[in-house]
């Protein structure tokens, strides 16, 4: 009687006070010293406070269970401190505990989160001692932890070296191949999935559809789209975002258009690829419509979308709109302005020739521009022929960023030049030459006659 009332208290538990009452009459009726329901109290507190539930744990007068530990751990794993998952794991092997099979995949997680590739090393090698390595779900989440570190080596080796393997395994190799910045890798494994007669799924065509927007590769992403429309795979908020942004990155707007608007659920990641697909590709006036219907439809947008409608401002000349936003972006939304954002407001001015404004954006900037900004910035002030009072400091400072980039010199160069600077422009030209320098010429990438990985999905 009394445990079904105490579980009918936890699930109403939603908020802090009431875990605090709850808290209360567990110590007054001594059920502190309870491992279950102490167990269950820690549960019902994650949901609510990581930071209640810690201290639950941490002052508890008994020696808690697996579970409570296993619990915690979860939560941190997926919480903004997962490094404290990692701490929990070794203070419970301290205390004489054993981690199960539901212990490892949350550490692995955390290892992945925080980077951690040596320790992760060393989970693995405990897994391997206690005989885990069986558990196809801790196999499939020590892969996905040494891509997240970018050891995609490790990776693939963990894959090779799987019995069986399902879905959940192909899948996280091709993602960990494309978030290594390998899609030419993922696309190969995924002819192997093919080869061994596995079915992808909705996350598995996601991945794939990442990997021909970082190639490009239009072919194969419109062979992934017919397998979607042949095999009547319904497109949910992931995969219709990835196909909208295979088409905008590949320049195909008005079919990133028609995906976009055949969309029955959108989230902020959908409006935002799809209002910088249009920024990028010189629909300025349709972002700028599109950004307002998003705040329309109570989209919150965050720092990604305002560089998003900031490039637009840019690459249209509507210098009033983009102070607007940024403006907006500030004093509204209390995003903190970041490097792009600043680096927006300067190629949006220097677009414009309002150099003075340009050079405002960086003096007034909290941080270094980096070497994009500058050149942005310089590259403004040769288009228009503007001489530069104050150009010293930021010419030293591109070639002290980058001291091995021949463009840099070379338009240092021609800043000097017109600022009427003639030795320094022979200064620049000179120590180019002595450092063995050269402007590498400006170039396009054409495919021509496709590519390999272009009929890997021919049969999709």
């Amino acid at each position: 009687m009394i445990s079904r009332q105490f579980q009918i208290l936890f699930q109403w538990s939603k908020r802090t006070a009431h875990l605090l009452q709850l808290h209360s009459l567990i110590l007054k009726t001594a059920l502190d010293r309870d491992q279950f329901f102490v167990s269950q109290f820690i549960l019902s507190a994650c949901s609510v406070s990581i930071g209640f539930a810690r201290s639950i744990f941490d002052s508890s007068p008994i020696t808690l269970s697996l579970f409570a530990w296993n619990t915690i751990i979860k939560e941190y794993s997926r919480s903004s401190i997962p490094i404290e998952s990692v701490k929990l794991f070794y203070q419970l092997q301290r205390v004489g505990l054993k981690p199960d099979k539901f212990t490892y995949p949350f550490v692995l997680k955390a290892c992945g989160r925080c980077s951690m590739a040596q320790v992760g090393g060393t989970v693995h090698s405990l897994i391997l001692k206690t005989g885990f390595d069986w558990d196809r779900y801790i196999r499939n989440t020590l892969l996905r932890m040494y891509a997240a570190c970018n050891a995609i080596g490790l990776a693939r080796q963990v894959f090779d070296e799987m019995s069986e393997r399902d879905v959940v395994s192909w899948s996280s190799m091709i993602a960990g191949y494309v978030s290594c910045d390998c899609p030419s890798d993922a696309l190969m494994v995924f002819q192997d999935m093919k080869l061994v007669n596995e079915e992808p799924n909705n996350i598995t065509l996601v991945s794939l559809l990442s990997a021909c927007t970082r190639l490009p590769n239009i072919r194969l992403g419109e062979s992934i789209h017919s397998y979607i429309l042949v095999n009547h795979i319904a497109l949910d908020v992931a995969l219709g975002t990835a196909l909208l942004e295979m088409y905008a990155k590949c320049g195909h707007i008005e079919k990133a258009f028609h995906i976009f608007n055949s969309m029955n659920e959108k989230n902020l990641q959908s409006w935002t690829v799809m209002i910088s697909g249009l920024a990028d590709h010189g629909h300025g006036e349709e972002a700028i419509s599109l950004f307002t219907q998003m705040e329309q439809t109570g989209q919150k947008p965050d720092s990604v979308s305002f560089s998003g409608i900031l490039c637009a401002c840019s690459h249209l000349g509507a210098i009033n709109e983009g102070q607007m936003y940024f403006d907006q972006m500030v004093r509204i939304y209390n995003i903190k302005p970041t490097m792009e954002h600043y680096g927006c407001m300067v190629d949006m001015f220097g677009r414009a020739g309002m150099i003075e404004e340009a050079y405002q954006v960086i003096s007034n900037m909290p941080m270094e521009p980096n070497p994009v900004i500058l050149r942005s910035f310089m590259s403004a002030c040769k288009n228009h022929g503007c001489i530069l009072c104050l150009d010293e400091n930021l010419k030293k400072l591109l070639l002290e960023i980058e001291p091995d980039l021949g463009a840099n010199y070379v338009l240092a160069a021609t800043v000097s030049s017109l600022s009427g600077c003639w030795n320094d422009a022979d200064d620049l030209r000179v120590s180019m030459k002595d450092k063995g320098l050269k402007k590498v010429p400006g170039c396009s990438w054409v495919e021509v006659n496709g590519s390999s990985t272009e009929d890997i999905v021919k049969e999709a």
